[in-house]
C-alpha cells in the first residue's frame, strides 16, 4: 500500500495545533474539546473516504442480511454486539424488515466472505439465516460522488 495513504488511514489528517489555528483556538482547548465529544460518545474517530473502486483491487465488501431468534436475556442487542465483534464486520444495524440485522464485512477475497459466512455467522445459536450480497460497484460513498476514472486498468481509454 502507498506509505502516505496508509499513514493517513492510520493516524489523524490534522494535528490539534492545526486544527487549532483553522479555529482560532489553542491546541489545549481542541484537546478538551475532544476529550469530551469522546467521552460523551459523539466523536468516534475519523478517517479519510477511499474511493471503493481502488478498494475493489485488495478487498471484498458484501453486505449480508440475517434473521436471528433473540436471546432470551440480551435479546437482539446480545447477538448483535456478538457479531459486530468479530474482525471482518465493519458495520452491523438492527433493521425492521425481512431480517434482523444488517451486516458489511470485508475480507480478502470472495471465498473469506462465504467461509465467515458458514464457520461463524452459522455457527452462532440464535442465527436461523443469512443472504449475502456482493458489492460490485460504488457510485456514492459517505456523500461522495464516486469516479473510476484513473483507477480502471482493465477497460481501454476512449475518446468521447
Amino acid at each position: 500500500m502507498n506509505s502516505v495513504l496508509k499513514l493517513i488511514l492510520e493516524g489523524e489528517s490534522l494535528d490539534t495545533a492545526q486544527i487549532g489555528k483553522i479555529l482560532g483556538m489553542g491546541p489545549e482547548a481542541v484537546e478538551r474539546e475532544l476529550a469530551d465529544l469522546r467521552r460523551q460518545g459523539i466523536l468516534l474517530g475519523w478517517r479519510p473516504i477511499i474511493n471503493p473502486s481502488y478498494e475493489a483491487e485488495r478487498r471484498v465488501r458484501a453486505v449480508i442480511e440475517i434473521k436471528i431468534r433473540p436471546e432470551g436475556v440480551g435479546g437482539f442487542d446480545g447477538l448483535a454486539e456478538r457479531i459486530s465483534a468479530f474482525e471482518q464486520v465493519e458495520s452491523c444495524y438492527l433493521m425492521s424488515g425481512g431480517y434482523d440485522l444488517l451486516v458489511v464485512v470485508t475480507a480478502d477475497n470472495l471465498y473469506k466472505v462465504a467461509g465467515f459466512v458458514h464457520e461463524r455467522l452459522a455457527r452462532i445459536d440464535g442465527v436461523q439465516g443469512t443472504s449475502t450480497h456482493f458489492f460490485l460497484r460504488a457510485y456514492k460513498k459517505d456523500g461522495f460522488i464516486v469516479s473510476d476514472e484513473g483507477l480502471r486498468r482493465d477497460q481501454p481509454s476512449v475518446s468521447p
